[in-house]
């Protein structure tokens, strides 16, 4: 119902933003109104508008400054910007900066009505994507969520053991290896799935807040407490308690959570009542804590609370055959996203993504996939592939990428075809010696070239 629909014009000249909420009116919408960007950005905050049509030059922060600030709170928020005609080139950034559109002074009432109606569309159908993106990660299996390499069933096999028990789980990964999916599936296969699984960023939060946001507060325990708030802990109560990057907390929050998993109750900041708790914990961290204890950094008695079962998730080189499986995954969700019909990944970019190290791991894979189909026509090329910018060629998929936007960007006569391509393949076979430890008969059958070849362009490269 359009009714129910809040739109929100901001323009520092009120005459325009009568105009405009006059033609939104008469299509059933409910109006908000802010004549700067600061305004604007606060009534979106406090009131969660569905759209925004703002002018882009306006006191106190312009409309490009006010739409960032707007974009940090709701990032699927549509911002239609209103333009002079001379100022078409910062309507035009704009856009490039996120705004879904902008229209031009004088106002047509068919094309605001218009815009606005298909970017509430596209709302919605982004809104839904997040949604069924969101239920697929509930549902689905972590051989469709993560690949199926040995060493991934390896990680598979321990969750099912794991999971039915009430064990504590210790999960170690690197970045962006998938600690939170394995938690989530040790959850969704528990006797605890029914309830909730609450995850905190031990990392993200500031260590003055820290005893509140996981024990909580009473009213009155601090200036701001108006009311009392449940924390983390409680609210997982029946259900799971995940704590990522453990290793963050402090030596003081160390034994207080430890008392709390000890005693299986706590205190709520300011409080005096002893609060039973029933949880399951399950840790993650990309440094090991039994190294942690050895530096002093992490209690020895917790560690010991905590070390009942450990996982270690492999990292992405180090389970290349998952690479393509989900790129091909990703490769389809960024289809529906954005409506594209990109077909496949060219064999080109297929070496690309195979010889890279992945040092994010599936979430920088992920970023890359979505960029890169973003950029592509019909198939992936690897010159739609993100160049690194750090200048690093440690990577072949460093190394070529820059090469093609040198090669696209500067004078062709400062290169010789010749030298760019010994420079990739010596960059190539230095790669697979590397992962295969020096062994040329493996290399040659991962570069799919035979063993005299190799030996001959060891020797003239001087590859050691």
């Amino acid at each position: 119902m359009k009714n129910n629909v809040k739109v929100l014009v901001v323009d520092d000249v009120k005459d325009i933003v009568n105009v405009l909420s006059g033609i939104l009116k008469e299509e059933g919408y409910k109006v908000l109104t802010a004549h700067n960007g600061k305004a604007a950005v606060e009534i979106v905050q406090r009131q969660l508008p569905e759209a925004v049509i703002m002018d882009i030059k306006m006191p106190v922060m312009n409309g490009i400054e006010a739409m960032k600030k707007m974009k940090c709170i709701n990032p699927l928020l549509p911002v239609i910007f209103i333009t002079a005609y001379g100022e078409i080139n910062s309507a035009v950034k704009a856009v490039k900066l996120g705004a879904y559109d902008y229209l031009t002074k004088p106002f047509d009432k068919d094309n605001i009505v218009i815009t606005l109606r298909h970017a509430l569309n596209e709302l919605q159908l982004k809104c839904e994507i997040r949604k069924l993106r969101s239920n697929f990660n509930k549902r689905a299996s972590l051989t469709e969520l993560m690949g199926s390499s040995d060493e991934i069933k390896r990680v598979f096999n321990q969750v099912n053991h794991v999971a039915p028990t009430d064990f504590t789980v210790i999960l170690y990964g690197e970045t962006g290896s998938g600690k939170e999916l394995i938690a989530r599936a040790i959850h969704n296969q528990s006797t605890r799935r029914r309830s909730k699984i609450v995850t905190i960023d031990c990392g993200a939060i500031p260590e003055t807040l820290l005893e509140s946001e996981l024990f909580g507060y009473e009213k009155g325990a601090f200036t701001g407490a108006d009311k009392r708030k449940e924390g983390y802990v409680e609210s997982a109560s029946k259900g799971t308690l995940f704590l990522d990057e453990i290793g963050n907390l402090s030596l003081l929050m160390q034994g207080k959570l430890l008392r709390a998993i000890e005693e299986k109750c706590i205190k709520r900041l300011g409080g005096t009542e002893d609060i039973n708790i029933d949880v399951r914990i399950i840790v993650a961290g990309n440094k090991k804590l039994d190294e942690l204890v050895k530096s002093g950094e992490f209690r020895e008695d917790l560690y010991h609370r905590l070390n009942e079962f450990a996982i270690e998730i492999p990292p992405l080189r180090k389970r290349k055959e998952d690479v393509i499986y989900l790129s091909r995954r990703f490769l389809d969700e960024t289809n529906r996203e954005l409506r594209k019909n990109v077909r496949e990944f060219s064999e080109s970019t297929l070496e690309c993504l195979l010889n890279y190290d992945w040092p994010g791991n599936v979430r920088e894979l992920k970023n890359v996939i979505r960029q890169s189909v973003l950029m592509a026509d019909d198939v992936v090329e690897s010159v739609n592939l993100p160049s690194k910018k750090s200048g690093s060629d440690d990577h072949l998929f460093d190394y070529v990428t820059g090469k093609l936007i040198k090669l696209e960007n500067d004078n062709y006569n400062d290169f010789s075809l010749r030298d760019v391509v010994s420079n990739v393949e010596e960059h190539v076979i230095t790669g697979a010696l590397k992962q295969t430890g020096g062994n040329k008969s493996k290399a040659a059958r991962m570069l799919k070239i035979d063993y005299k070849t190799i030996l001959h362009k060891i020797k003239e490269y001087g590859i050691k």
